[in-house]
């Protein structure tokens, strides 16, 4: 259970066709380029990860040619547009080695490859090669793209500063290209005063909580108290809005408008802005289901008599008996810690004692099982999880005929691998009302719109999208949209993307961009 395992039939569904017949339907490939009511002479795109490039895990330079702005650009140079400067990686692998923790774990490892292990193929990071640099010098960089940023991160000072990184006030990707350390991801951008541009930010103002499990953080709307001005400013208290905190949607709202506003007062009033998808319908919260516990019958009738039965009586006793039911033979729940139950710790661990357990047993199981509880259809088991799942808890090793306590089946995993129907409840809610405060600044300023959140459905779906005669999918890896993080995207996902950017420029601006052929980027990269 450890390694994600992809089987060959999988793999060989990658190349199989279904039809013809593609999704893109309003293609113009065959009528003449131009760029209608638009000038795309000084196209710049802002965002974050999504728009930078980023794949499977890291920002590298491979992937930052197949950005999805990338490919827009190149279809509007053929309408007068000018060149696109990014700020390139320095090479294919990613990450930064000269950035780590405390305990001095990489921060920014270099890019997942996949890697045949015991006859099964795992994603494992490649190790960094180079530290941190700075490319402040070939400015002006149209893709203003930034891993890791939030709405209000492209408003705030000092978020390109090198010694705000010890404070987390900064991001290095920023530091690598900003004009300065006081400036704002917005300023760079109007100092280029863009004829042309597209915003598609917002995503990681829920994803860093839902991808961290929704712990340390507090719920949507409880941050409420944040001015326009103070989200000019950048002053998000860390006091009272912690790093996976979900955004207050007026936040994002007012960050989204002063970008807009600032863009406009520098002529930039043409562009595009896209939606965000619902995080939780890709493959980082879809890959693992919650009855991932595969079980026979002996071990799990062994389960029942050694931890579930003793543990649901005692449950019971305490009023809580519905958090373990038996397992069974077949697929069964993920243990999971849910921090909002009571913590029945000391009293698991006193009737565990009653009942016969030596002290030290019954205290470790007490401990552990105090706010454990199985996963219930409609909750989410991360992706991250499949590291831990079918180790031994105690030694994080794989197990052996003597070990009593596995991950997931008899031990939980930690609150931070899953999310709660409460949590994915929370990031509905958020994404809903950002959608809606997006579309109604696109309304607002007259602006093309994307509906991103839509189209990553349909790749959600089991029809999927197809180009071509090749479909894409949401599934993990075999799909071919999504990238080995489970989060973002293929170069081919990204064309899929562009597509619809292009399509909604073209309905807007009357202009005839011709869409990519997403058959030609690239996708997984498997093992020769």
């Amino acid at each position: 259970m450890k390694k994600i395992i992809i089987s060959t039939l999988a793999v060989s569904a990658l190349f199989l066709t279904t039809s013809c017949e593609h999704d893109f339907d309003t293609d113009v490939k065959d009528i003449p380029v131009t760029s209608g009511e638009a000038d795309f002479s000084r196209y710049v795109s802002l965002g974050n990860s999504l728009t930078s490039g980023y794949r499977d895990g890291a920002l590298y330079s491979s992937g930052q040619n197949e950005s999805y702005p990338s490919m827009i650009a190149g279809q509007m140079k053929l309408a007068g547009g000018g060149d696109f400067n990014q700020p390139m990686m320095p090479n294919d692998i990613g990450g930064f080695n000269n950035l780590k923790d405390a305990a001095g774990n990489l921060l920014f490892p270099g890019k997942l490859e996949l890697k045949v292990v015991n006859g099964a193929l795992s994603p494992d990071n490649l190790p960094t090669t180079t530290a941190l640099d700075n490319i402040s010098a070939g400015r002006p960089y149209r893709n203003m793209g930034v891993p890791g940023a939030k709405s209000f991160h492209l408003v705030a000072p000092n978020y390109g500063s090198l010694a705000g990184l010890a404070t987390g006030t900064a991001n290095p990707y920023f530091v690598r290209f900003a004009s300065s350390a006081t400036t704002t991801v917005l300023a760079d951008a109007m100092s280029q005063a863009p004829t042309f541009f597209s915003l598609w930010i917002g995503n990681n103002d829920v994803l860093s909580y839902a991808t961290n499990g929704g712990t340390n953080s507090q719920t949507v709307g409880t941050v409420t108290t944040y001015s326009a001005a103070t989200v000019q400013n950048g002053n998000l208290n860390p006091a009272t809005y912690k790093s996976n905190d979900i955004s207050d949607p007026n936040v994002l709202a007012g960050s989204i408008k002063g970008v807009l506003d600032g863009l406009k007062s520098v002529g930039a009033t043409k562009g595009i802005i896209g939606n965000i998808p619902d995080v939780t319908s890709i493959p980082f919260f879809t890959r693992v289901p919650y009855n991932a516990i595969p079980l026979d019958a002996a071990t799990a009738q062994k389960l029942n008599t050694t931890l579930y039965g003793p543990l649901k009586s005692a449950l019971t006793f305490f009023g809580q008996g519905d958090r373990i039911n038996p397992v069974a033979a077949g697929n069964n729940p993920v243990l999971i810690k849910d921090n909002k139950l009571t913590n029945l710790s000391a009293q698991l661990t006193a009737a565990l004692t009653t009942a016969g357990y030596p002290l030290d047993q019954a205290t470790f199981i007490g401990n552990a099982f105090g706010q454990t509880r199985q996963a219930k259809q409609g909750e989410l088991i991360l992706l991250t999880a499949s590291k831990v799942l079918g180790l031994d808890a105690i030694t994080n090793q794989p197990p052996t005929a003597s070990s009593q306590f596995i991950y997931g089946a008899s031990f939980p995993i930690g609150d931070q691998l899953s999310l709660t129907a409460d949590e994915v409840s929370n990031i509905s809610t958020a994404v809903k009302a950002y959608n809606v405060a997006i579309k109604g600044l696109a309304d607002s300023y007259n602006l093309a719109f994307v509906d991103a959140n839509t189209k990553m459905k349909e790749l959600d779906s089991k029809a999927g999208i197809t180009w071509n005669g090749v479909k894409y999918t949401a599934t993990f890896v075999t799909g071919g949209a999504f990238s080995l993080d489970g989060v973002h995207l293929t170069g081919r996902g990204y064309a899929i993307i562009a597509n619809e950017f292009i399509k909604s420029i073209n309905a807007k601006y009357k202009s005839t961009l011709p869409q990519v052929d997403p058959n030609k980027y690239s996708g997984v990269k498997f093992p020769q």
